[in-house]
């Protein structure tokens, strides 16, 4: 996350700018601008998922196996893969969601040690609940002003 919560000036930027020639002034300003808007977007992503007893983990968790419908199931190492994740966080997480009835493991046909992960009925219909008010929120911060988001 973005923590900065106001962001340098114009004339800051300039100041940099004339000590480190380098720099593309509109670029740096711009990237700066996207990574406030993302942060404060992650922040309202998160207070909705808090709402539904999910973290963006979590979710994020549940898309993906929802994609992979036309499958057996997906190993943790492909999850994790898939979503950037160290491989503890991941099945950390991963037996979270299992014990609330989320996803379930099953035997790899080709390797008895290794486990697939599938969505129960109860994961899916969880995503599937809290999506429409996912793609809410992304709208709604999306067509509120640069200046009211920030506030």
């Amino acid at each position: 996350m973005f923590f900065l919560k106001e962001l340098p000036t114009r004339q800051m930027l300039e100041a940099y700018q004339k000590r480190f020639p380098d720099m593309k002034l509109d670029t740096v300003e711009t990237a700066l601008r996207l990574l406030r808007q993302a942060s404060l977007l992650m922040r309202v992503l998160d207070a909705y998922f808090a709402k539904h007893d999910l973290s963006q983990l979590r979710f994020l968790i549940l898309v993906v196996l929802d994609r992979e419908q036309d499958c057996d199931g997906l190993m943790a190492s492909d999850v994790a893969a898939r979503l950037d994740v160290s491989r503890p966080v991941m099945t950390r997480t991963l037996q979270m969601l299992s014990g609330d009835g989320f996803l379930y493991f099953e035997e790899h046909d080709a390797d008895g040690r290794a486990k697939l992960i599938q969505l129960t009925k109860k994961g899916r219909q969880v995503l599937h609940n809290v999506l429409p008010g996912y793609y809410r929120e992304i709208e709604n911060f999306m067509m509120t002003p640069q200046e009211e988001n920030a506030s």
